[in-house]
C-alpha cells in the first residue's frame, strides 16, 4: 500500500539551500519530465534529472548528494533550455555537486571516477595554465588505481604526434595560477 508523502513546509531545507547556492527555485518543478527527455546522459544516471528535482523538493539530502547523477551531469544545459518553468536545472545540478564536495561526499562507482578526472584536469590547469592531456591521464590512472588503463591508446596517440609529453606554455599562466590561489584562499576562509 502506498503511503502519502506529507510535506510540512512548501520548501524543504534542501530546496532552500539549492535556491541560496544556485538562485534556482526547485519547488517550481511540476515533473513534466522534459529535462529528462532531452538529457543526453540520462541513460547513465542512477536518478533522472526530474527525479533529482523531486528529491530536492522532498528534502532527500543524503540520497541526492550521494547520487551519481549530480556528478555525471554534463552541464550542457539542455534540461534548462527545455524547462517550461525556466528552472536552470543544470545550475541546480552544479550547486548540488558543490554542496556534496563541501561535505566531502565523493560518490561511488562512475561518479567517483568523474571526480578523480575533474581533479586531475584542474591540477594540470592550475600547474600549466591549460590542460595537459598526458599528465591528466597519468594522474587519473594513478588516482583511480588503474595505472595501465588506455596505455596502448596513449602510446599510439604519442607515436602519431597527437599528444606531447612536454606541456605547452603560454604567457597567461601566472594569471591562471593566481585564480587558483585565490580560490584556495577563499576555501580556507582567508
Amino acid at each position: 500500500m502506498r503511503q502519502p508523502i506529507v510535506i510540512d513546509d512548501r520548501k524543504s531545507d534542501l530546496s532552500k539551500e539549492v535556491l541560496l547556492h544556485s538562485g534556482q527555485d526547485a519547488t517550481l518543478c511540476y515533473q513534466c519530465g522534459k529535462c529528462t527527455a532531452g538529457c543526453p546522459v540520462a541513460f547513465a544516471m542512477d536518478f533522472t534529472p526530474n527525479q533529482i528535482m523531486r528529491m530536492v523538493q522532498l528534502g532527500l539530502t543524503d540520497d541526492v548528494l550521494n547520487s551519481q547523477t549530480i556528478r555525471l551531469c554534463a552541464y550542457c544545459s539542455t534540461c534548462s533550455v527545455r524547462c517550461p518553468r525556466n528552472i536552470g536545472v543544470a545550475d541546480v545540478m552544479d550547486s548540488l555537486r558543490i554542496m556534496a564536495a563541501e561535505r566531502n561526499i565523493s560518490g561511488t562507482g562512475r561518479s567517483r571516477k568523474v571526480n578523480i578526472f575533474n581533479q586531475a584536469f584542474l591540477d594540470t590547469l592550475s600547474r600549466f595554465g591549460r590542460s595537459h592531456d598526458v599528465l591528466a591521464m597519468v594522474l587519473f590512472n594513478l588516482r583511480s588505481r588503474q595505472p595501465f588503463l588506455n596505455a596502448k591508446l596513449g602510446l599510439k596517440l604519442f607515436n602519431n604526434g597527437k599528444i606531447k609529453i612536454k606541456p605547452n606554455r603560454f604567457k597567461g599562466v601566472s594569471e591562471v595560477k593566481e585564480i587558483f590561489q585565490r580560490i584556495n584562499r577563499l576555501k580556507k576562509g582567508a
